[in-house]
C-alpha cells in the first residue's frame, strides 16, 4: 500500500515544511484543493520543485474544462489530477486523453457517486480510481463514516488500482489494507498530529504490514 500525504488549508511554506519532515514515510504528495484554490498552480509548481523525485497529485477535482484544467497541472509539474466522477463522460474521457498526451494519469474521485456510476467508471483503463468520503461527512459521522461506507465491495478487482480517502486514520487503516486498497489517502491524521514524524512513520509500517506501536 502506498502512502498518499494530503495537504490542505495550509500555506505553500507551511506545506513544503510539513512535507519535509515526513517525506522519508510518504511515498506520493497530494496539492490539495484548497492549497490550488487559494494559490493556483503555483503550489503544484512549488511542491514539485521541492520534492522532484515524489509523486505529485493535483486535486484539482476536475468537473469541467478538462483539457485547460489537465494541461496547467500537468505543465506545472502534476504526476496526476483527480477528475470527479460526476462529470461529464466526455470531462473524464479528455483527462484521460491528456494524460496519456503527457504520460501521466488520473484519479477519478467516487465521491457522492452511486454503485452503478462506479461499476461503469471501473471499464476506464489505467485510471486511478478513489473511494473518498468527504470532509462535510466525516464531520457529522466520525469514526462510522467508514464503517457504514459500502463502497469497497466486491466488484472491485485486483485489475483495479484503488484509492481511499477521507478521515483515515492508525484505528481504520487496517481495514482499508484487508479489504486491497492500493493507496490510502492520510491529511490531518498526519498533518495535525503533534509529532507528524512519528505518526508518518507508525502509518508506513502499518501499510507494509507491521503491527502499530504506540510510542
Amino acid at each position: 500500500m502506498n502512502i498518499q500525504l494530503a495537504l490542505d488549508r495550509l500555506t505553500i511554506p507551511e506545506a513544503i515544511r510539513l512535507t519535509r519532515l515526513v517525506e522519508s514515510d510518504i511515498d506520493w504528495i497530494e496539492v490539495g484543493t484548497s492549497l490550488i484554490k487559494e494559490f493556483g498552480m503555483d503550489s503544484v509548481r512549488e511542491m514539485k520543485n521541492a520534492f522532484p523525485h515524489k509523486t505529485i497529485l493535483a486535486d484539482t477535482k476536475t468537473t469541467d474544462n478538462a483539457k485547460y484544467e489537465a494541461e496547467i497541472s500537468f505543465t506545472a509539474g502534476a504526476d496526476i489530477i483527480t477528475v470527479m466522477g460526476t462529470a461529464p463522460l466526455i470531462t473524464i474521457e479528455t483527462c484521460m486523453e491528456m494524460a496519456r498526451s503527457y504520460k501521466k494519469r488520473v484519479m477519478i474521485d467516487f465521491l457522492n457517486t452511486s454503485r452503478e456510476q462506479q461499476e461503469s467508471l471501473l471499464a476506464i483503463e489505467g485510471a486511478i480510481f478513489c473511494l473518498h468520503i468527504s470532509k462535510d461527512e466525516q464531520e457529522l459521522m466520525g469514526e462510522r463514516a467508514w464503517k457504514n461506507n459500502q463502497t469497497a465491495a466486491g466488484y472491485l478487482t485486483a485489475k483495479h488500482t484503488i484509492a481511499a480517502a477521507g478521515g483515515i486514520t492508525l484505528d481504520s487503516l487496517p481495514q482499508l489494507l484487508a479489504s486491497g486498497i492500493d493507496i490510502a489517502i492520510i491529511g490531518s491524521a498526519i498533518t495535525k498530529a503533534d509529532n507528524p514524524s512519528n505518526v508518518a512513520k507508525q502509518f508506513r509500517k502499518l501499510a507494509k504490514g507491521g503491527a502499530f506501536i504506540n510510542e
